[in-house]
């Protein structure tokens, strides 16, 4: 699948189904702020939610002062959720950016990157490179990489589309030139719908000099 069919697939999403309905949904993001708040980073952090659609995480990192968030998303529909779900207040704190993360052009680097979205949906290797590649550009020395992927135990697809499933050793294989390992979790997730998908959660610091 291309850029552009999984833009169109995504906004589809969007229009037709709810926050509550997606089996994505968390009403509280526990996992990934319990990374956030173990990196100790200051409320001046240059943070990233990439695929972050319409995710409850930007809404608690405003609530507790975040200032400096960016949210990344193929649909412009998930952003626009978004941004009618926290108000017009918060929303003006936040640099909203719609475009595939595969081919993001970023113009600053991170303290934080965090993605449970959008990694696990690049299955060609080309993607893949790229998408690390990327990250590697992107993340400050010193700064974190936080992914949560399916795990080698999870679904082979979501929302109708195929994954690529990771182990602990898989993910830290493929980020292992740039990134440590700081910890990795398997997470049991509960849709609405009551079935439980199985993540693999992976922190990472960057090491090493930021390539050009």
């Amino acid at each position: 699948m291309n850029s552009t069919e999984r833009k169109s697939h995504w906004d589809t999403v969007f229009q037709t189904q709810k926050l509550t309905e997606v089996s994505w949904y968390q009403a509280k993001p526990d996992i990934s702020l319990d990374y956030l708040h173990g990196f100790n980073l200051p409320k001046d952090a240059k943070i990233i939610d990439v695929g972050g659609g319409d995710s409850l995480l930007v809404d608690y990192l405003i609530a507790e002062g975040y200032g400096d968030v960016t949210v990344l998303d193929i649909s412009e529909k998930a952003l626009e959720r978004s941004k009618t779900r926290i108000g017009k207040v918060a929303a003006a704190k936040v640099k909203w950016v719609v475009s595939d993360a595969a081919a993001f052009q970023p113009a600053e680097k991170y303290d934080f990157w965090h993605d449970r979205a959008a990694f696990h949906f690049f299955t060609e290797e080309a993607e893949i490179l790229k998408y690390i590649s990327i990250v590697q550009q992107s993340v400050k020395p010193g700064g974190y990489l936080v992914l949560g992927t399916f795990s080698e135990n999870g679904p082979e697809k979501c929302s109708g589309l195929p994954v690529k499933q990771y182990s602990e050793v898989a993910m830290k294989e493929r980020l292992k030139e740039f990134f440590e390992k700081v910890k990795c979790l398997t997470v049991k997730h509960l849709t609405p719908s009551e079935k439980v998908q199985e993540f693999i959660f992976c922190g990472f610091r960057r090491v090493g000099n930021t390539v050009c």
